[in-house]
């Protein structure tokens, strides 16, 4: 009987999204959130469109780096294209962009002032060195009081080619795209760091270009594509202090499969 309600529920939700109207909304200034935003929309069959600035980004990180900071100082956030797609017409909205700042980047905020998302469900995905998506869709929780901010998903800029299977899990477990996936098994209790997994963590992190911290304990669990591990990590914030976040790390069931750290949650 309870199998029977929960595919009756699931067909429901499914006929419920199949029934709305889907938009891929996204700023990209390098092409890698660009290249997310299209695989997206190739799963979802949803409409797209991206978001300019009338004066765009070079591109070059440092600049993009003074210009953003400038910005945010002046509070003068860059004017935007007019956008061809009505936010109106649509019931959700995927909302793309890079991690800048370590949250949505300054386009993003033209953006959320000058529309009206009110009543609308918004599914964040971005893109990111190191981590962001937590962050950025808390900020677009205070900025959109009246919209349904929904989970997200983000990827490194240096794994976006993971996109496509990540999404395709992402948007079955959450009701966008028809089929199902085997549930994830839940991490373990965390534990004391072995010197095993420290290997493992270093692998995985130390060619970042940013220092992440040192690993203290682990949870870790298995799945069909290898082993994943949650890492407690204490370190050093922007502003000197001493904090805690946590680590993301996977490594694949290939025998050759090197660590990959997937994203820091601060």
């Amino acid at each position: 009987m309870k199998k029977l309600l929960f595919t009756i529920a699931a067909m429901t939700a499914m006929t419920t999204v199949s029934a709305q109207k889907l938009l891929v909304l996204y700023y990209s200034e390098t092409g890698t959130t660009k290249a997310v935003a299209e695989e997206l929309q190739k799963q979802t069959g949803a409409d797209i469109e991206s978001i300019e600035a009338v004066e765009p980004y070079s591109g070059n990180f440092q600049e993009t780096i003074q210009r953003g900071q400038r910005e945010m100082q002046s509070g003068e956030y860059p004017a935007l294209k007019a956008l061809t797609k009505k936010i109106a017409d649509y019931d959700i909205i995927f909302l793309g962009y890079p991690i800048w700042f370590g949250t949505y980047a300054n386009p993003i905020v033209t953006l959320v002032k000058e529309n009206d998302f009110a009543g609308k469900k918004i599914v964040p995905f971005c893109t990111f060195g190191s981590g962001g998506l937590n962050t950025s869709s808390d900020a677009l929780r205070k900025a959109l009081p009246k919209a349904t901010i929904c989970e997200g998903y983000g990827v490194r800029t240096a794994r976006v080619a993971s996109a496509a299977k990540e999404l395709d899990r992402f948007l079955k477990e959450n009701g966008y795209k028809k089929g199902k996936v085997q549930k994830l098994p839940d991490y373990s209790a965390q534990q004391p760091v072995t010197d095993a997994e420290r290997k493992i963590f270093d692998e995985a992190c130390s060619s970042y270009q940013f220092p992440l911290g040192t690993p203290q304990t682990v949870g870790k669990r298995i799945t069909p594509d290898g082993t994943d591990y949650k890492f407690t990590v204490t370190g050093r914030g922007m502003d000197g202090q001493e904090s805690t976040s946590i680590i993301y790390v996977i490594v694949g069931s290939a025998p050759d499969a090197k660590p990959e750290f997937t994203q820091v949650v601060r």
